[in-house]
């Protein structure tokens, strides 16, 4: 009992040298246990999602001219997942509402070409139908959304105060607008990247960034703002950047940002989004690993082209 009680005595708080050290261990601990904390709820959610129960895919499919090909039926499309082929579960040819989303890049880098941009998110706009509805966005040292999903038209007013300033954040954003896409009702969702693709500062890699947006299925197309005067080799570092995101998700890399070149493209985009495909399967191997599962789609008929996301992440425990 001596022992017991001499041992107990070593943690009475009358020992102040000790009480000290015991505050201090008792801080350290419980930092470490909220840092711990806070980083499995990061990583929690920088885990991408994808519904195992069903991928979903929108679909372009043109013939040689690069018209859009119309009547085509279940039989004519097969889909495989790591080399095999799905059942097709979901699939549907209408003209049905889409979401999208502007990202409009008003960083430093970007101080010749806001205005520019800013007359291209506006043009998007104008372009879409009555029943899709898009969301503007900012982002420089930060991303900001501007406009909610809205039926507007009309690009918002303090879009038009904004000037260039500050890092880029273009893989922050691209994360930010899938996130909110990913709680749309509409099926067709997509991304219009409206930036030099030079990211400076974002938390988010280009891969977690790609992978949220596969994961909200959301396609996405970059339209390149970079300044002619800037260096070859930084604007193919930034045009590689803008190209992974677009061919990735089965959307479109637009190298021409101004003039008639900008209005055909963004008219192109927006009837591409009215004349798509939606496919949905539910995977044949339901692990939940966290690794990459290539997609593969393939037409009966061999002189067509078809255009979609190549793969997603399967979630993770």
């Amino acid at each position: 009992m001596r022992g017991s009680t001499g041992q107990a005595s070593l943690f009475r708080p009358s020992s102040k040298g000790f009480t000290a050290a015991s505050l201090f261990f008792v801080a350290m601990l419980t930092a470490l246990i909220c840092n711990t904390t806070t980083h499995a709820q990061q990583d929690d959610e920088d885990v991408v999602r994808v519904n195992s129960d069903l991928v979903v895919l929108n679909v372009t499919v043109t013939d040689k001219e690069g018209v859009y090909v119309h009547k085509l039926a279940r039989p004519d499309f097969k889909i495989f997942e790591d080399g095999r082929e799905q059942q097709i579960n979901l699939f549907s040819v209408e003209e049905t509402p889409f979401a999208a989303a502007i990202l409009l890049d008003t960083s430093g880098s970007m101080e010749t070409r806001v205005t520019l941009a800013r007359a291209a998110a506006i043009r998007f706009l104008e372009g879409l139908r009555e029943e899709d509805v898009a969301s503007v966005y900012h982002f420089d040292s930060g991303v900001e959304q501007l406009q909610d999903f809205s039926p507007s038209r009309d690009l918002p007013p303090m879009a038009f105060g904004l000037s260039s300033k500050g890092m880029t954040t273009l893989n922050d954003a691209v994360v930010r607008a899938a996130r909110d896409l990913a709680e749309r009702p509409e099926k067709r969702r997509a991304i219009v990247i409206l930036s030099d693709g030079m990211d400076t500062r974002s938390a988010a890699s280009a891969e977690k960034a790609l992978n949220v947006a596969l994961a909200a299925n959301a396609t996405i197309y970059a339209v390149d703002m970079s300044d002619p005067k800037t260096g070859m080799a930084e604007r193919a570092r930034a045009a590689g950047a803008l190209k992974n995101f677009a061919n990735k998700s089965g959307g479109r890399y637009v190298s021409s940002p101004g003039g008639k070149a900008l209005d055909d493209a963004f008219a192109e985009i927006l009837e591409e989004l009215s004349n798509q495909y939606t496919l949905g399967y539910r995977p044949t191997n339901r692990a939940r690993d966290g690794r990459w599962r290539a997609i593969e789609l393939r037409l009966s008929r061999t002189d067509l082209k078809a255009r979609t996301r190549d793969g997603y992440r399967a979630p993770k425990n």
